[in-house]
C-alpha cells in the first residue's frame, strides 16, 4: 500500500500545528493600548466595540456549545465527531484573532490574555492527537503509541469544557476590568464557590440519567462520594478562609466556621452512607449541609441593600435545594437507588434539586461586591437581576439534559420493534399502553428504561423467536400428518 497518503496527512498535520501556535504566540506580540486606562482601573470607560462582541459570541458558540457537542460525539463514536471539532476550531482560531483586532475598550494587563495561549496550546495538542488518529497508524512502535493518545485524546478532550469554562469567566471578569487589588480574595471565592455548585449539579445530573449503574458498580452509595467531597472542601476552606496571624476581620469567622460544619457534617455522611453489613446506604446528611449554608449565607451581612437581597434568594435556593434533595431521598425514593429496580426510571422530582443547584451557583457567582455596586448604580432591583439569573440556570440546565439525551440515544439505544413476552402480550415499545410481560408493565418508546432494558428485551424477543418457530414446525407437522391420514381415509 502507497504511503503517499500518510505523509500528506502528517504534512497537514504539522502545518496545522505550526498555524495553531502561532496564532497563541501572537497574544506576546500583540501591542496592548492603555493610555486610556485610569489608574487603580482594570479597563477604560470606552463602550465594547462590535469587534470585540462577534469575538466573545463566537467564542462562547465555540468553547461553550460545539466543543462539549463534538466531545459527547466523539464518546459515542459518531461520525459528526471530527466534522463538529474541525468546525468548531476553525471558529475558535477566528475569534482569537478578532480578539486582538478590536477597538474601543482598552484593557490592562489581565488574566484573560496570560490564560489564552495555555488554552490554544491546550486546542493544538488536542488536534495533533485528532489527526495522529485519524491516520490508522497502528504497526510497529506506532501500536504503543495509539494506545497512549487515545487515552490522552479522551483526557483532554473531557478537559476542553472545563478549561473553557475558566477562561470564559476570566472573560467576563476582564471585560468590566473586575476582581483587582482589595476585591480580588471575595472575587475568586464567589466565582470558585458558584462553579462548584454548577459543577456539583452536573455530577448530579449525569449520575441521575446516565450514570445509576456506575453506581451500582463502586458498591457505594451517592451520598458516600458527596460527603467525602464535602468534608474535603470543609477542611480547606477551615484553613484558607482567614489569613492566619493577622486579624479578624469582616466575615472570617462565619467563613470558618462553614468550613468547619462541612468537614464535621462530611465525616457523617462517609460513615452513614454504608450499611452494617458493607452494602450502600442512602442518607440525607449532604441535604443538611446544603440547608445549613444557605442558612448562614442568607444571613451574611452586606453593604449593600441589593447585594443583601441577592445573598438572601442565594440562601433560600440552596436550602430548597438541601431540602427536596432529603425529600426525594426519604419519600420519593424512599431509600433505594432509583425509581425501578434497574434505577432506570427517574420521577420528574428529582429534577427540582439538581436544577436548584445549577441557580445556586449562577446566583451566588453573580453577588460580588463589583457587580452589586455596576447594577446599584443602573438601579436594577434585585428581582430582575434574580430572574436573569435564573434564565441562564436553565439555559444550561437545558443544554446538559441535551447532551446527556445525545450520549444515552446512543449509548442505550430505545427499541423499535414490540417485543413479544412469555404470556403472548406485545411488550408496549411501540404501543406504550399494552399491558404485557411477566410484570403487567410495559415501557413506551418514549420512557426511560426502555433503552437501559433493550438488550434484555432483544434476547428475550430472541428467545420467544426461537420457540415461536419450533412450535410452528411441531404445527406444521401436525397439520400434515392429519392431513395425509384424511387423504387415506378417503382415497379408502
Amino acid at each position: 500500500m502507497s504511503q503517499q497518503p500518510t505523509w500528506q496527512h502528517l504534512r497537514g498535520t504539522s502545518s496545522l500545528l505550526a498555524i495553531v501556535l502561532a496564532f497563541a504566540s501572537t497574544v506576546n506580540a500583540h501591542e496592548h493600548h492603555m493610555d486610556k486606562i485610569e489608574p487603580g482601573q482594570g479597563a477604560s470607560a470606552d463602550p465594547i466595540d462590535t469587534i470585540l462582541w462577534i469575538h466573545i459570541f463566537l467564542q462562547i458558540g465555540a468553547w461553550g456549545l460545539l466543543f462539549p457537542t463534538g466531545m459527547v460525539l466523539g464518546i459515542i463514536r459518531s461520525r459528526w465527531h471530527v466534522p463538529v471539532q474541525i468546525f468548531a476550531t476553525a471558529i475558535a482560531i477566528l475569534a482569537y484573532f478578532l480578539g486582538h483586532l478590536h477597538k474601543g475598550r482598552q484593557f490592562a494587563e489581565n488574566v484573560h490574555s496570560s490564560y489564552a495561549p495555555l488554552l490554544m496550546l491546550f486546542l493544538a495538542v488536542q488536534v495533533v492527537l485528532g489527526l495522529y488518529l485519524k491516520l490508522h497508524l497502528e504497526r510497529g512502535i506506532h501500536g504503543r503509541i495509539r494506545r497512549v493518545a487515545v487515552i490522552a485524546h479522551g483526557v483532554v478532550g473531557k478537559a476542553l469544557p472545563v478549561a473553557a469554562w475558566v477562561q470564559m469567566l476570566f472573560g467576563g471578569i476582564t471585560a468590566l476590568g473586575f476582581c483587582r487589588d482589595d476585591h480580588l480574595g471575595q472575587c475568586i471565592a464567589h466565582f470558585i464557590m458558584g462553579s462548584a455548585f454548577i459543577a456539583y449539579g452536573i455530577l448530579l445530573t449525569i449520575l441521575l440519567l446516565v450514570g445509576q449503574l456506575w453506581l451500582r458498580r463502586t458498591g457505594r452509595s451517592q451520598e458516600f462520594f458527596d460527603s467525602l467531597i464535602i468534608a474535603a472542601w470543609g477542611c480547606v476552606n477551615t484553613f484558607t478562609e482567614h489569613r492566619w496571624g493577622g486579624p479578624w476581620v469582616h466575615n472570617d469567622l462565619q467563613h470558618t466556621t462553614m468550613g468547619i460544619i462541612w468537614w464535621c457534617a462530611g465525616l457523617v455522611g462517609v460513615w452513614l452512607s454504608r450499611k452494617r453489613d458493607g452494602g450502600a446506604q442512602r442518607n440525607v446528611i449532604p441535604g443538611f449541609v446544603l440547608i445549613l449554608t444557605g442558612w448562614a449565607m442568607s444571613s451574611h451581612p452586606q453593604n449593600l441593600p441589593l447585594s443583601t437581597m441577592v445573598h438572601t434568594v442565594f440562601g433560600y435556593t440552596l436550602m430548597a435545594a438541601g431540602a427536596t434533595r432529603i425529600i426525594e431521598i426519604s419519600f420519593v425514593l424512599r431509600d433505594r437507588d432509583g425509581m425501578t429496580e434497574d434505577a432506570s426510571d427517574t420521577s420528574s422530582f428529582q429534577y427540582v434539586p439538581v436544577f436548584l443547584l445549577y441557580a445556586s451557583g449562577f446566583l451566588f457567582m453573580g453577588a460580588t461586591e463589583e457587580q452589586m455596586d455596576l447594577l446599584s448604580s443602573y438601579n436594577v432591583t434585585h428581582v430582575t437581576y434574580v430572574l436573569i439569573l435564573y434564565s441562564i440556570a436553565f439555559l444550561l440546565f437545558l443544554f446538559v439534559l441535551m447532551l446527556l439525551n445525545l450520549y444515552s440515544a446512543h449509548a442505550a439505544p430505545v427499541s423499535k420493534k414490540p417485543i413479544a413476552l412469555a404470556n403472548g402480550h406485545l411488550n408496549g415499545s411501540l404501543n406504550g399502553g399494552l399491558n404485557g410481560g411477566l410484570n403487567g408493565h410495559a415501557r413506551g418508546p418514549g420512557e426511560r428504561g426502555a433503552g437501559m432494558t433493550g438488550l434484555r428485551d432483544a434476547e428475550e424477543f430472541e428467545l420467544e423467536g426461537l420457540m415461536s418457530d419450533d412450535e410452528d414446525e411441531e404445527e406444521g407437522r401436525g397439520r400434515g400428518n392429519e392431513e395425509a391420514k384424511a387423504r387415506g381415509e378417503a382415497g379408502v
